[in-house]
């Protein structure tokens, strides 16, 4: 290599139009070997361009700078570091980079974890706090309870003295459920207590009537998992030994086999969250349309248009019936939808069956139920469209229908009469408090709507015009 450059040298000397070259080849002082060539001109003093030639200057050091890196690198060949790195060299740019991306991302990292800790104590301190507003609301109700309505019978609050042997009626509350999170009441403990005596029997409305007014609804309480974004909850108006009025049950119907029968045998109960039982159905049932009634769970089996019978004290079915044309799995549905074409109804005069057929053209039709052996006794026809409402529930023998199931100022829209064969149209305020309004019973026993609207069990107080 070395000789190479210097036959490169020896060229541009002889290039000046020397005649005569001399080459000398000697040791230098630190023992290299060094090539000199001499040539002289025979008529001019001095070559041009030569020496003073700043092009000439410029490639014959970037020659020797060539050179030196050469040698350099051959004497390194043996690797005493990495390339292009000498020894104790500044960090490459490129190294450098990612390194300060990762010290600004740990740094983000810290951050985020501080405002994480400083909104699970705000959390923490919401919670404490929505503690202690439900002990308070909790004595409230029992202070206004004991005053109102003292052991006897007797006192203020109380309509009449308890027959012998009836059991003590059970005012609803806004107790916590079975799986779920105890609410505060949406309304005041007093308020509550009086809507719901407005409907009370043997007051001055008590018997039956034409429905005229709907109250606020008041929270039961509230589901804490999708199981629970629609339901039916109930009471028995007409229990059978050993359950009574007081025992509340429950099914979430959110799921393709639903067959849990939750009960509850007190409020109390209730409130802890722990059923004293849990049923199992022998069958699956569709939808939320179910009742209980004279010591029966009314439902319809899944993917059917029967209904069933369903003996509590025996744990067995005791009675299953066809109704005869009608739509089920989502052919006749409500608005909200749900596969609620078959719906089951009580009222002051027994068991109802709400439904429609192909030959109704979707429109409402009812059947009275016997109901031991589920024989329809008597029907009618309707001519409201059983999609066009969002839900529907029977008072003396009057089909109510709710105009919508999400619209937070509904009304009660229509009215038909069994006795007369005729409908009209209503506007009663009904309020979704929740907007998802899928089940609504009466009680004529407690002259009550029970009701889930979106994750909410409530009631609604009414009241009957006397006859």
């Amino acid at each position: 290599m070395l000789g190479a450059w210097l036959v490169v040298l020896g060229g541009l000397a002889l290039g000046c139009q020397g005649e005569t070259a001399f080459l000398t080849r000697a040791d230098d002082s630190t023992g290299r070997c060094t090539y000199s060539f001499t040539v002289a001109s025979p008529v001019e003093a001095a070559c041009p361009n030569v020496g003073g030639g700043p092009e000439l200057r410029a490639e014959l050091a970037s020659l020797a700078a060539r050179l030196s890196r050469l040698e350099s690198r051959e004497r390194g060949a043996g690797g005493s570091g990495p390339r292009g790195v000498e020894g104790g060299g500044a960090r490459d740019p490129q190294q450098a980079a990612p390194a300060a991306g990762l010290e600004d991302a740990y740094g983000e990292l810290l951050r985020a974890k501080s405002r994480l800790e400083e909104e699970k104590r705000r959390l923490e301190r919401e919670n404490a706090e929505l503690g202690r507003r439900l002990e308070s609301s909790t004595q409230e109700i029992a202070r206004l309870r004991a005053t109102r309505c003292p052991p006897g019978g007797e006192g203020p609050g109380r309509d009449a003295p308890r027959a012998p042997g009836k059991a003590p009626r059970w005012e609803p509350q806004p107790l916590t459920y079975q799986e779920l999170q105890s609410e505060r009441t949406e309304v005041p403990a007093s308020r509550m207590l009086e809507e719901t005596a407005l409907g009370r029997p043997g007051t001055e409305d008590s018997g039956c009537g034409e429905l005229v007014w709907v109250g606020e609804p008041v929270v039961f309480g509230r589901a804490d998992s999708i199981a629970g974004k629609y339901g039916v909850w109930m009471k028995d108006p007409e229990p059978v030994p050993p359950f009574t009025r007081e025992t509340t049950w429950r099914v979430d119907t959110v799921g393709t086999e639903v067959r849990q029968l939750f009960q509850y045998e007190a409020a109390e109960q209730l409130a802890r969250g722990y059923p004293a039982k849990v049923h199992i159905l022998p069958r699956p049932l569709e939808s939320n349309g179910a009742v209980i009634y004279r010591g029966g769970l009314f439902f319809q089996p899944r993917r059917s248009h029967a209904v069933a019978r369903y003996d509590l004290q025996t744990e067995a079915i005791t009675a299953e019936k066809e109704i005869p044309g009608a739509g089920y799995h989502g052919q006749y549905p409500y608005a909200w939808g749900g596969y609620t074409d078959i719906d089951l109804a009580v009222d002051e005069t027994g068991l109802w069956v709400i439904y429609s057929t192909e030959k109704a053209r979707g429109a409402i039709i009812l059947s009275k139920l016997d109901p031991e052996t589920l024989e329809i006794r008597q029907t009618w026809e309707t001519n409201i469209r059983k999609r066009g409402v969002a839900n529907s529930f029977i008072i003396c023998g009057t089909l109510y229908t709710i105009s919508s199931y999400s619209a937070p100022n509904a009304t009660i829209n229509f009215a038909y009469n069994t006795t007369t064969g005729t409908s009209r149209a209503l506007s009663i305020p009904f309020e979704n408090r929740f907007r998802y309004l899928s089940m609504v019973d009466y009680n004529p026993t407690e002259r009550q709507l029970f009701a889930w609207d979106s994750f909410n069990m409530v009631t609604y107080p009414v009241r009957l015009s006397q006859v």
